[in-house]
């Protein structure tokens, strides 16, 4: 009897988790195919069958990973009732998670691809078109602000989000590099001071 209709001898999501870890832990280069079946407790032929290849994974596990682990800044910029609540919520949230000690120090869709290769252009312009959507959300959010009326109009909300967003990679880079909550948190508060002196 043909086994076309026979289920997966795993479970893919538990196994498409296992695979976003090990790509935020080593990044795309560093995890090998070994790695990823070892973590995610299948072979390489159900691996290829379930996801295709190893790029069609990782994006596959970042998506995972934005709409899970990483989806605090959407939910700041979403949630918060000002410009400035949002901008800190989205900062100091995301400090907790990049220092998670039960997760991946850092922020995946920055750090995964941080060592650049010919043979991955294609993974890091991904991940670049990720950051560039996280900046024009931030922006986003800050012209609401200025039309909200709890921004001055004059503000320049492209200069603040440039600097909102390489803020928050910063703080993904530190927090890998060891860098406490605390030094995280006293970086967040002076930068906050800019957006204080736009805020009405």
């Amino acid at each position: 009897m043909a086994d076309r209709g026979r289920p997966r001898g795993f479970d893919r999501d538990v196994a498409l988790r296992r695979a976003m870890e090990v790509f935020w832990e080593l990044g795309y280069d560093g995890a090998s195919m070994s790695d990823l079946t070892a973590a995610m407790g299948i072979n390489s032929p159900s691996l290829y069958a379930a996801f295709g290849d190893k790029e069609a994974l990782f994006r596959a596990a970042v998506e995972l990973y934005r709409h899970t682990e990483g989806s605090y800044t959407a939910r700041a910029l979403r949630e918060q009732p000002t410009a400035y609540a949002a901008i800190e919520a989205m900062l100091r949230d995301n400090i907790t998670h990049y220092t998670d000690p039960g997760l991946p120090n850092g922020c995946m869709v920055v750090l995964a691809g941080a060592t650049y290769t010919t043979r991955n252009a294609a993974v890091r312009e991904f991940l670049v078109e990720a950051r560039r959507h996280t900046t024009a959300d931030i922006r986003a959010r800050l012209d609401r602000g200025v039309t909200d009326g709890d921004l001055s109009p004059d503000t320049d909300t492209a200069s603040l989000a440039m600097l909102y967003s390489t803020v928050l990679y910063g703080l993904s880079i530190q927090a890998r590099d060891g860098v406490s909550p605390g030094e995280l948190s006293a970086a967040v508060d002076s930068a906050l001071c800019t957006l204080e002196a736009v805020t009405r």
